[in-house]
């Protein structure tokens, strides 16, 4: 049967899909969004009963920023591995959150954890915002983004909140050892016998959050490649982590001399140390860095008149 054929005798259907390939890519991502409606609405309640920080709304946030920037840039026709991906992604979510009763004789699949099955659902939606972005546009720090937006610090705080505090208390009894008689017992320190606690605002979960934030987005603002952004992240969890042991060492240093600060100096030092490592963070992300995103006829490359290539000329991008 030729496509002549098929056109005449079901005018209706190639009719239904020429109205599916015209649709824009906010219909597309529009339709992904809905299908993933549990993840958002378990994201919502978690954040409003108080379970966790709603710091992931500043990702979502930034995510959305970087679409309307990119509005009138979006491919017409999607990048297929990426729109695979996200399909591939929005099933794995659905099945992962309800799990899968057993069929045919094979056992049964029990539903992961709702933040498992979160993360699949935001990579997933990543994936599908990737497949329209323009090429140029880095696919990790977007992925980053989507990541962050999870409402993930309870959880982080929970796993790895006492090994960083370790960490910390041990790299500040370093630091201190010159100056004072220090011990470290656990995450506490004792300092010219008086106990200090690290406790767990001091473990830096909230820098680390933070530190990758400002990573994802000065990369997409500087339009770092994806091989650009991964070698500047050791630098990122370096600052964070270097950050967050002065910030402890000062405070530490102050309980034991005798001069412990007041509440609101102790909050203060703390943020002026966090604006000095997401500073360096976007420094380090940002330095040699080419022109920021631009938008619009400017953007757009040159084309021979009459290609498909041409501004405006519709075509299907089988790269990943």
């Amino acid at each position: 049967m030729t496509l002549a054929h098929f056109a005449q005798h079901h005018p209706r259907f190639v009719d239904w899909s020429i109205h599916v390939d015209r649709l824009p890519a906010a219909g597309w991502l529009a339709l992904q969004f809905a299908a993933l409606t549990p993840t958002w609405c378990w994201m919502v309640d978690r954040m409003r009963d108080g379970s966790d920080d709603p710091l992931g709304a500043l990702a979502l946030a930034s995510l959305a920023v970087l679409v309307w920037h990119l509005r009138r840039e979006l491919r017409a026709a999607p990048r297929l591995g990426w729109m695979a991906l996200a399909a591939c992604g929005t099933l794995l979510a659905a099945v992962a959150r309800t799990g899968v009763t057993g069929v045919s004789g094979l056992g049964a699949l029990p539903a992961l954890p709702p933040l498992a099955a979160s993360l699949l659902a935001v990579l997933a939606l990543a994936c599908g915002l990737i497949a329209f972005l323009p090429k140029r546009v880095a696919a990790l720090p977007v992925a980053g983004l989507a990541v962050l937006a999870l409402p993930l610090l309870s959880s982080l705080q929970f796993y790895a909140g006492y090994p960083l505090r370790v960490v910390t208390a041990e790299a500040s009894r370093w630091l201190l050892a010159p100056g004072f008689d220090v011990l470290r017992e656990g995450s506490t320190l004792r300092v010219g016998g008086r106990m200090v606690i690290v406790d767990a605002p001091c473990s830096g979960v909230q820098m680390v959050w933070l530190g990758y934030f400002t990573a994802c987005a000065v990369a997409l603002w500087a339009q770092r490649t994806d091989r650009q952004f991964v070698a500047r992240l050791p630098v990122v969890g370096l600052l964070v982590l270097l950050g967050n042991i002065v910030r402890n060492a000062v405070l530490v240093a102050l309980e034991g001399a005798g001069h412990a600060p007041a509440p609101w100096a102790h909050d203060a030092f703390g943020l002026l140390l966090l604006a000095l490592v997401c500073g360096g963070i976007a420094w380090a992300m940002a330095r040699h860095a080419a022109k920021p995103l631009r938008t619009g006829a400017s953007a757009t490359p040159n084309a021979i008149p009459g290609l498909i290539t041409s501004p405006g000329g519709r075509r299907v991008d089988t790269a990943l």
